[in-house]
């Protein structure tokens, strides 16, 4: 993936740092493969708001991705696909029965290449093997918590897990967090890391884009009436005058840690993340 930075010629454009989509081989997808996306604008199932801040947007169709992977059936890679949903790319796939479905897109993959699924696939960018048949220090992704559920770690741009030991049954692996937590030999993941590294560096450069994804405009608690936010009121430019920040309904927040005490999941964490 490239970056390209827009020549100022309107003031949208000086300071936009976009993609140049230089990977992207395919563009119009496969029709299968689509699912009407329903927007709930940040609504949950009573009607009533739980994620602030969103509405609007664009139309765009959900891509089914395929997470589990058939096994032992090779597959072809047919084009690279931009995806509205993620900022992952993903592939378009066929395997030799005719099936076709997408996958994340690993880092190098390129069209015409063959990936394939199983306890017996070589260790190659793109195949899918159990945690048990991947050699120590291998860089993985789309890894699983539970065996035959599909991946749910390391799905997003750039990411990447790599396998630290082997004990006892389970995989030791790390996190990009720098977490390190223990996962079932039997588990499947995927050799390589997600492609497009850069997204982390594109720049909107202007409100509309966010406009455009659906995020609507934010206002800081501090510029708000006491009435609204906890943090507002004052004379002129005031600071949050709290020992520490808090949401808009008194919980603090900004670095306060909600994760449940004595969680299910806590055993198989090694090293919390940094």
């Amino acid at each position: 993936m490239g970056l390209k930075k827009k020549n100022p010629v309107t003031p949208g454009q000086r300071f936009q740092i976009v993609d140049d989509f230089c990977e992207i081989t395919k563009s119009k997808p496969h029709k299968s493969l689509l699912v009407r996306l329903r927007k709930t604008s940040g609504r949950d199932w009573r009607g009533r708001i739980s994620a602030r801040h969103r509405g609007g947007g664009s139309k765009r169709m959900y891509r089914l991705i395929d997470f589990k992977r058939k096994k032992d059936i090779p597959a072809k890679v047919l084009g690279i696909e931009y995806d509205p949903n993620r900022n992952a790319r993903i592939a378009l796939i066929e395997y030799e029965d005719g099936e076709k479905s997408y996958i994340l897109a690993p880092l190098g993959l390129g069209v015409g290449e063959i990936v394939c699924s199983g306890p017996e696939a070589e260790i190659k960018i793109g195949n899918a093997l159990p945690l048990s048949a991947i050699p120590l220090g291998t860089v993985i992704h789309n890894v699983e918590l539970k065996a035959g559920v599909g991946g749910k770690l390391a799905r997003s741009a750039g990411a990447a897990v790599m396998l630290v030991a082997k004990e006892s049954g389970y995989a030791i692996i790390k996190l990009p967090s720098g977490e390190q937590r223990m996962t079932h030999l039997s588990c499947r993941a995927t050799i390589g890391q997600i492609g497009n590294v850069d997204a982390k560096n594109v720049s909107l450069g202007k409100a509309g884009r966010s406009r455009h994804r659906g995020i609507r405009p934010r206002v800081r608690g501090v510029a708000m009436n006491p009435c609204d936010h906890p943090h507002g009121g004052g004379e002129g430019k005031a600071p949050i005058g709290k020992k520490h920040p808090v949401t808009p309904w008194g919980k603090p927040t900004l670095g306060y840690k909600t994760r449940k005490p004595r969680r299910r999941s806590d055993r198989f964490i090694l090293i919390r993340r940094k």
